[in-house]
């Protein structure tokens, strides 16, 4: 099995080496890191600069279409988990009195607010450790995808522009 594993596993982190497919790897990169999975984009947006200046704004728009692209499949989850709760609940058909909504166990003011600020509040997709579940709290909450994608898109828009400015400046 590790015959087999090793050079494939060779061939897969040599063909996402930087200079060759740069813009691939950030792509990929940031399309995994906006899952709910703990994966960092900017070293690499970072790195491809580094390396390439020339392509700021091109590793900036890819990063973006990665990052929110993984956002959007992260409102769907979440749009997937509540149609899939309102199904068993369909079927289990409880009585008024045992029916609590999954917010009302949860969350209190933090929903109120999600809910109040609607797609707006996928601005801030883009903060560590937060911005993720919030694209899937709005796929649950059944907020309109188009709206929240945009604002899911400048945000991690702004937020590679300055987080990548800075970087450059200080290293």
């Amino acid at each position: 099995m590790e015959d087999w594993i090793t050079p494939h596993l060779s061939q897969l982190l040599a063909w996402l080496a930087f200079p060759e497919h740069g813009l691939s790897t950030v792509f990929l990169i940031a399309f995994i890191s906006a899952t709910l999975l703990p994966l960092g984009s900017e070293p690499a947006v970072f790195g491809l600069i580094k390396i390439n200046p020339d392509l700021f704004w091109s590793a900036i728009l890819v990063a973006t279409a990665g990052n929110t692209l993984g956002g959007i499949v992260s409102w769907w989850m979440g749009y997937g988990a509540h149609q899939a709760v309102d199904l068993v609940r369909k079927k289990q058909n409880p009585t008024k009195s045992e029916r609590t909504s999954w917010g009302d166990k949860f969350h209190g003011q933090a929903l109120a607010w999600l809910e109040k600020m609607g797609p707006k509040a996928c601005l801030l997709s883009w903060l560590p450790g937060v911005g993720d579940p919030l694209c899937a709290v709005a796929g649950w909450l059944k907020m309109p995808l188009l709206p929240c994608a945009i604002y899911m898109a400048i945000g991690k828009f702004l937020r590679y522009v300055v987080m990548t400015s800075l970087l450059l400046w200080v290293f």
